[in-house]
């Protein structure tokens, strides 16, 4: 973050208040206590400012938060942080009063945020046609074609160039992804939320009346409990990642051109993520043409996944795509998503999930397996 000076926070001021300021001191706060107190960690950088107003002295504190770990690693956590501290400071009884949220530039200057409702992101328009196209004509007509094949083995050959080792690998970055599957929520128990839910379930068919038994739910995310802590240790692995890899972010045009769309979830993770967030597709539209992963989607599912391993080298992955795999899979057997998926589906991506959670390594082979057919 650039320093900033008196001649930076004048204007802003001015601008605030919409009348002359003067600035006339600024001193740095230090948010640290007497060595005896308990408390040895703190988030912010404040600085008091005193200035002039038609000769009345004011005083404000403007707080900055330092990158660091608890969620505040990217420029866009510490972002939400502040604008939540301003639209909520107000609204508490004797909490002491925000004036304003703002972005500081590159060049130093100050930008008041204070007054916006909502933000925006403005994207370049790209043409073309989602892949999910694809993968709907394959269900319907079955006829799997050259450039069906072609381009997965694009998509495969893209997640293996953006999946390279980071030249400055942080621990804590892939121990936030692997908290983030399990908490965050749109992601496991975000989603387990949104299930309609019944009391009791049946261990040979967890679905009833499109919903999933909550004590099948609760099962599967006590075994996403235990698998966080099976991945927590494998730091090595962080990677780029897309982070929303499938079927609807990817537009393709002539051959196997194509462009990507709204990653999520941060620009670093585990490769796992993208890899069985697109395989796990090639199996939810399988499963309802054919009730099991046969034909072109088979072809699609097995070529991926050996084309991955053999390109990229990484056959740890199979040691932790399970948890991977439930998220996705909660997601497409969800009836809030697919209201209208067949329940015979529906069951056969819950017992995919448990199944893939139970098994110490993935298997590509094992995916008709894993679904109890």
């Amino acid at each position: 973050m650039p320093s900033l000076s008196q001649e930076q926070i004048q204007p802003y001021l001015e601008s605030l208040v919409g009348r002359p300021v003067k600035v006339v001191k600024m001193a740095l706060m230090h948010q640290s206590v007497d060595p005896g107190e308990d408390k040895g960690l703190g988030y912010g950088v404040l600085v008091m400012v005193d200035y002039e107003v038609e000769g009345k002295t004011n005083r404000a504190v403007l707080s900055t938060m330092k990158p660091g770990p608890f969620g505040h690693e990217h420029m866009a956590d510490r972002a939400g942080a502040m604008i939540w501290n301003h639209h909520t400071f107000n609204r508490l009884p004797r909490h002491v009063h925000s004036l304003d949220v703002g972005g500081i530039r590159e060049s130093g200057e100050m930008v008041s945020l204070g007054s916006v409702e909502e933000f925006f992101v403005l994207t370049r328009f790209e043409q073309g046609q989602e892949y999910v196209h694809d993968l709907t004509r394959l269900r319907e007509d079955g006829e799997l074609t050259d450039q069906d094949q072609a381009r997965a083995d694009a998509l495969c050959d893209y997640l293996v160039q953006i999946h390279q080792p980071p030249k400055t690998p942080s621990a804590g970055l892939y121990v936030r992804r692997v908290r983030e599957l399990l908490g965050h929520n749109e992601c496991i128990m975000g989603i387990i939320d949104s299930y309609p839910t019944e009391e009791q379930g049946d261990e040979d068919d967890p679905v009833g009346n499109e919903a999933v038994a909550a004590d099948v739910l609760q099962d599967l995310e006590h075994r996403c409990v235990d698998w966080r802590w099976r991945l927590k240790p494998r730091t090595h692995r962080l990677r780029q990642v897309h982070g929303d890899f499938h079927p609807w972010n990817i537009l393709f045009r002539d051959g196997v051109d194509f462009t990507v769309l709204d990653r999520s979830r941060g620009e670093w993770g585990e490769p796992a993520d993208d890899v069985t967030s697109l395989t796990m597709n090639y199996l939810f539209l399988s499963l309802q043409r054919h009730g099991r992963l046969a034909g072109g989607f088979e072809t699609l599912f097995t070529r991926f996944w050996e084309r991955y391993l053999d390109r990229s080298g990484d056959r740890e992955i199979l040691e932790v795509a399970a948890p991977f795999f439930a998220f996705r899979g909660l997601v497409i057997a969800n009836p809030l998503w697919y209201p209208t998926l067949p329940s015979g589906v529906r069951s056969k991506l819950v017992r995919f999930v448990r199944s893939v959670l139970d098994a110490e390594v993935f298997d590509p082979t094992k995916a008709n397996t894993y679904c109890g057919v």
